[in-house]
């Protein structure tokens, strides 16, 4: 069974000296792919140096997280775009960037000072990304509704857009499906409490259905409440093949790994 982990942070295996381990697990599980999302410049470097000592098996994007957004957001911003201009390998995509209420301090002032911000990064992210006609990873949390009317007001092709761990309903699926846009889904699919989200992976269907761990968060049953890692991207596959599509593992991977091989031009 060929997967394709579309969303993981390796910074965390790298840092702890245990990525070759990861990677080869990840071979062991049956992942033929996977792409190292970045969040801040502390990450774009070392997953394009991941990328090229893994050629075809790590990928890499380039973003500048909400939640890595602060007063010197531009200064990070204007450095993306050159990842595009050096020498291979190049980024699969933009992101992830987005918006993120959950993570704001409590104090209003504050907080507004910084979706503020958060909202200037992102803008300048998606200009970014029609100019590259590249695939954009977005982050939204507690802010769906003003994500959409950003990325609508950019001018970006929603064909080229992901709203990586989907955890909206149905009716936000139908909002993104209608534009061309999709959902990435998560481990949190296995979770007892999770019926919402598995109704808009329904929703949307098999054949736009993408699958990621967002690794080392959003652990899959059954190792929930341990690190998550690559592998563990064929829980959430074989999960989401038995009990929300009624399909065939084999089936789902090949469905969604051709997926993620076309949204991401791998």
């Amino acid at each position: 069974m060929g997967l394709i982990d579309t969303h993981t942070h390796l910074e965390t295996f790298s840092r702890a000296g245990t990525l070759a381990a990861t990677l080869g697990r990840a071979r062991e599980a049956g992942v033929e792919a996977m792409i190292a999302i970045g969040t801040s410049p502390d990450d774009w470097v070392l997953y394009r140096g991941i990328a090229f000592e893994n050629p075809g098996f790590v990928h890499y994007a380039v973003g500048l997280h909400p939640c890595a957004v602060d007063a010197g957001w531009a200064a990070a911003v204007a450095q993306i775009e050159n990842f595009w201009s050096e020498p291979s390998p190049r980024p699969m995509a933009l992101g992830e960037c987005g918006l993120d209420r959950f993570h704001l301090p409590k104090e209003a002032a504050e907080a507004e000072m910084i979706f503020a911000w958060q909202r200037a990064a992102f803008a300048a992210q998606l200009e970014i990304a029609k100019r590259l006609a590249c695939p954009v990873v977005v982050h939204s949390r507690g802010a769906f509704r003003e994500s959409v009317a950003m990325i609508d007001a950019s001018g970006v092709d929603w064909n080229r857009v992901v709203f990586h761990c989907f955890t909206e309903g149905e009716a936000e699926m139908a909002e993104l499906t209608r534009r061309g846009g999709c959902g990435s889904f998560t481990g949190i699919l296995t979770y007892k409490n999770a019926a919402t989200i598995r109704a808009a992976a329904k929703a949307q269907g098999l054949g736009r259905f993408m699958v990621e761990t967002d690794a080392p968060y959003l652990t899959p049953l059954p190792h929930r409440g341990k690190p998550n890692e690559p592998a563990f991207v064929r829980h959430t596959a074989e999960y989401a093949a038995k009990e929300i599509f009624g399909v065939s593992d084999e089936e789902l991977a090949l469905v969604s790994t051709a997926n993620a091989r076309k949204f991401f031009g791998i």
